[in-house]
């Protein structure tokens, strides 16, 4: 074998490793066969069932290959071996898939109705707005009240039914958290409705599923399912107003956010700033990530993100900044401070 033939010998292993492996590993943090909802479990259930008829089917179908092969090779074709195979396409390549369809759809359709049917009393109610490219998030109370506003992290109580109210301020979004739900679309003008009920503690991730521009790709949110307990804490903090500088540096960072004009698209509640464009950053420092689960929420990647959004995330409609060093460090440290 030459030493070019070993190298796309290699190449194409390399390759073939490559395309099993890469799905695993998405698979770890973002599976729909990894269930944490009723919901999910049946979509889950009808997963499994096509993947095993599937594999059945294939198997079948690799047999009876083999053995006509093998027969055709061993003996001449009579009349009746001729009647024998006809009956054997109807039978195997017509009437059982036919079954095996129906019988799938009828589940399918079956999970669907149980899927879009109402929530049960008691339900914690969500509206989520999709934007190009980030998820705000509102609380509301049992008058329709948003009583807590954040973005691209849902924070919800294990084992209570949540309903969602989904819609989308500028394109077409679909919002999709596969470890807890199938994907519901968000249509500009139109609010549609989901729910589910997490059965365990954990973070999920979430993405948009219907493609809506260039960063599409890179519009995520987090699910965060927890304690009642954890979440009345963490809902509590959410409810109320930012803290006020408690030192120069962060008075100091609180007068470059107003004075370069991020009060224009963002809100703190507490302060002027009533900025609707952007996501609110009242308790910007109690989230984990930033950017639509860009980047963590962390000192280098926040700074990074308010230095060059577009170096992030190409197209963003956040402009780039021109602070220099030291007014950089305060903005940093007024906004790590807000917890």
């Amino acid at each position: 074998m030459s030493f070019w033939s070993k190298v796309s010998k290699n190449a194409f292993y390399v390759g073939m490793l490559l395309m099993l492996t890469l799905p695993l590993a998405y698979a770890q943090s973002q599976s729909a066969i990894e269930p944490a909802s009723d919901q999910a479990k049946g979509i889950s259930y009808i997963w499994w069932s096509m993947f095993w008829v599937a594999l059945v089917i294939f198997v079948a179908v690799m047999l009876l290959l083999g053995w006509g092969l093998w027969k055709g090779r061993s003996k001449k074709p009579t009349q009746l071996s001729y009647l024998a195979s006809r009956n054997l396409v109807v039978i195997a390549g017509v009437a059982i898939p036919l079954i095996t369809v129906l019988c799938l759809v009828g589940g399918s359709l079956m999970l669907g109705r149980s899927l879009s049917a109402q929530p049960p009393d008691g339900a914690l109610e969500v509206r989520i707005t999709g934007w190009m490219w980030w998820w705000q998030i509102e609380y509301l109370d049992d008058n329709n009240k948003v009583i807590a506003t954040t973005a691209n992290e849902l924070h919800i109580p294990v084992n209570r039914p949540i309903k969602l109210y989904l819609e989308s301020g500028d394109v077409i979004h679909s919002f999709w958290v596969p470890q807890l739900h199938g994907k519901t679309d968000l249509i500009p003008g139109r609010t549609n409705s989901s729910w589910f009920e997490a059965n365990v503690a954990g973070t999920f991730r979430g993405q948009c599923a219907e493609f809506c521009g260039l960063q599409h790709a890179l519009m995520g949110f987090l699910v965060v399912a927890e304690s009642k307990a954890e979440f009345q804490s963490w809902l509590k903090n959410q409810q109320s107003e930012s803290q006020q500088p408690k030192n120069s540096e962060t008075l100091a960072g609180q007068q470059v956010f107003f004075k370069t004009g991020c009060q224009q698209c963002h809100t703190i509640r507490g302060t002027d700033a009533a900025g609707t464009a952007g996501p609110d950053l009242t308790h910007l420092a109690s989230r984990e990530s930033i950017a639509a689960v860009t980047r963590k929420n962390s000192r280098a990647h926040l700074g990074g993100w308010i230095a060059d959004p577009n170096g992030i995330k190409p197209g963003a409609k956040m402009p780039l900044s021109q602070l220099n060093a030291k007014q950089l460090s305060n903005l940093l440290d007024y906004l790590q401070s807000l917890d």
